[in-house]
């Protein structure tokens, strides 16, 4: 029995404690009923509450919270229709609301102001990533080279819009069309001053070139050159044939060929050279030649590679006959490296650049003949440099006294 009323009378506490305490009024009495209606309010799924346990006043508490989480999402709103409108990142866009007292107008007009300043900092880092871009019509092509500071950035939907923007300009420039037969390259500077409409809704519309890319820089956060461009046109009758490779949407590619090809006979029909011309076009992005043909190869080159050869030869070890078999032979080799006409055709290894220009002769009727031909290849000729906090961080991975060669020890074998 006195163990039943124990439990009985433990019961009974927790529920008392359980109950809400009446509200006591300025009249000394409790009411349960006002008690009751504010019991209501705090259920309700709309409204948000501090359960701070201290205040007497539910109804102020519940307008006090409604107001805040109200201005907490249009600030939210605001940042991501900024972000979207801008591509911006977020960091900026929410330093240029707080800036300009959430005004989303005067905010993405500080953004821009912002953006010029960061870009003209960043103008002197290293920019050997990007892309080239290829405008063409049927008697011209126009290419460029548009840099950028990491392949993320070249990925990037406004970065490629404004590359094939570029050459369009490029392939429209009136000042190179006469020089554009015997290939012309364009003056980076000369074409960043022309005007240029943007159709995109993340950008300012009509601008110059120089403004655009200094816009689009501030967008990526990168250094964007636009490095060099080509023009190549045919000069008789024939074709103009390029190849883009790495390509992520049409007229864009990391590595271009190009080349013309021109025959005697105007009546020649074309299909069959645009076939030919766009395997040539992909031999030359493979096969980098650097010539048209070994007569063309100039002394310099030639004699400068002569006396490499004739070095190795000398060490060798081989008799007289058989290092001038050595020299004949690597020469060879070397003209079939630099003369176009004198490689091995990548499509058909059995051909030879010229067997296929004679098929292709024979196939028309009439004499067929590269014209023109060039390699462009993102980046080429730029040093790429890492950064000291890159060398040190990257170093500090070995153990001391290695010797390194790609990434690897050559003694402990540590590394990549």
């Amino acid at each position: 029995m006195a163990l039943a009323r124990g439990a009985k009378g433990s019961i009974g506490f927790l529920i008392n404690r359980l109950r809400p305490a009446p509200t006591q009024s300025g009249h000394n009495y409790s009411s349960w009923a006002g008690r009751n209606r504010q019991l209501s309010e705090v259920r309700e799924p709309s409204f948000n509450y501090l359960n701070d346990g201290n205040s007497q006043c539910g109804f102020g508490r519940k307008i006090l919270s409604r107001r805040f989480s109200v201005e907490a999402s249009d600030q939210l709103k605001l940042i991501k229709q900024l972000r979207e409108r801008t591509s911006a990142p977020i960091k900026d866009v929410k330093t240029s609301l707080v800036t300009c007292d959430w005004d989303i107008e005067a905010a993405q007009k500080d953004l821009r102001k912002r953006g010029v300043i960061q870009a003209s900092k960043k103008s002197s880092r290293t920019a050997a990533e990007g892309l080239l871009a290829l405008a063409q019509n049927g008697d011209k092509a126009a290419i460029i080279e548009l840099n950028c500071e990491t392949d993320f950035v070249a990925r990037n939907e406004i970065f490629q819009y404004l590359a094939l923007s570029l050459a369009r300009i490029a392939l429209s420039v009136e000042k190179y069309a006469d020089q554009a037969s015997s290939g012309v390259p364009f003056d980076p500077e000369y074409l960043e001053q022309l005007r240029i409409n943007l159709d995109h809704p993340k950008l300012s519309g009509e601008t110059t070139v120089r403004s655009a890319i200094t816009e689009v820089a501030a967008i990526m956060g990168e250094n964007i050159k636009l490095r060099r461009g080509f023009a190549v046109s045919k000069s008789t009758h024939g074709v103009v044939s390029t190849y883009m490779h790495s390509s992520p949407q049409p007229g864009l590619g990391r590595i271009s060929g190009i080349l013309t090809l021109e025959a005697e006979n105007d009546s020649v029909s074309l299909d069959a050279l645009q076939r030919v011309g766009s395997q040539l076009a992909m031999h030359i992005v493979a096969a980098k030649p650097v010539f048209l043909s070994k007569e063309l190869v100039p002394s310099e080159a030639l004699n400068a590679e002569l006396e490499i050869i004739k070095s190795q030869a000398e060490i060798s070890g081989r008799t007289k006959m058989g290092k001038e078999k050595m020299v004949e032979g690597r020469l060879r080799k070397y003209m079939e490296e630099v003369a176009f006409m004198e490689q091995k055709f990548v499509v058909d290894d059995s051909k030879t650049i010229k067997n296929v220009m004679d098929g292709l002769s024979k196939e028309v009727g009439s004499q067929v003949e590269i014209g023109k031909f060039f390699r462009m290849e993102v980046g080429e000729g730029i040093q790429r440099r890492h950064s000291k906090h890159f060398v040190l961080k990257n170093l500090s991975n070995y153990p001391a006294g290695c010797v390194l060669l790609h990434g690897r020890c050559q003694s402990c074998g540590s590394g990549s």
